[in-house]
């Protein structure tokens, strides 16, 4: 396990593990993993749902429901909806997300693949999506899995997190650091 200095990547990790070893013994890593991604889309679409996650207001039962409704109606069952109904029932939803991004890297890792976070302005096609996949492939020397959102704030050029190792070609950043050269010649 990855050395942590959060306390909520410390929740996260161990919560990703558990399920990762209930996913594994299932024989349901992957379905696991898509039913993640698919809970991951609709809290980042959904402010309310945000805040049901994130609030400490909601009980842990009002959680819990809310929950489980949800789940239910994006027919996310099995492991993820039990999952998430403990994740609510423990008060660690806050850490849902973290726990998402950890489930992620341990399943790529178990494929022999490492995972890459990927930032980028506007929405990849398949061909850039595949020539980044091969990129990366060459310095990580082995497959790599991608976690692509897009931030049109970066106004162009992709973020790239691999392991401890972020490569920023966004025009945001390319626009601060030529900012903070002009202030210092005037």
């Amino acid at each position: 396990m990855a050395q942590t200095s959060s306390p909520i990547s410390g929740v996260a990790e161990r919560y990703a593990h558990s399920l990762f070893e209930l996913a594994r013994d299932s024989n349901s890593i992957d379905k696991v993993e898509a039913d993640l991604a698919s809970f991951e889309r609709m809290f980042e679409a959904s402010d309310d749902l945000l805040r049901l996650i994130n609030s400490p207001v909601f009980t842990a039962e009002g959680q819990e429901k809310a929950i489980g409704t949800i789940a239910d109606r994006a027919k996310i069952t099995g492991l993820v909806g039990n999952f998430l109904r403990v994740a609510a029932r423990n008060r660690r939803l806050f850490a849902v997300p973290g726990m998402i991004k950890a489930y992620r890297r341990i399943a790529a890792e178990n494929r022999g693949e490492t995972a890459a976070e990927v930032t980028s302005a506007h929405q990849l096609t398949s061909a850039q999506v595949n020539e980044l996949k091969a990129t990366l492939k060459a310095v990580a020397g082995k497959d790599v899995s991608l976690n692509v959102t897009v931030d049109p704030s970066l106004l162009g050029g992709l973020v790239v997190r691999m392991g401890s190792r972020q490569i920023d070609t966004s025009l945001k950043t390319k626009l601060n650091s030529l900012k903070l050269a002009l202030k210092e010649v005037g």
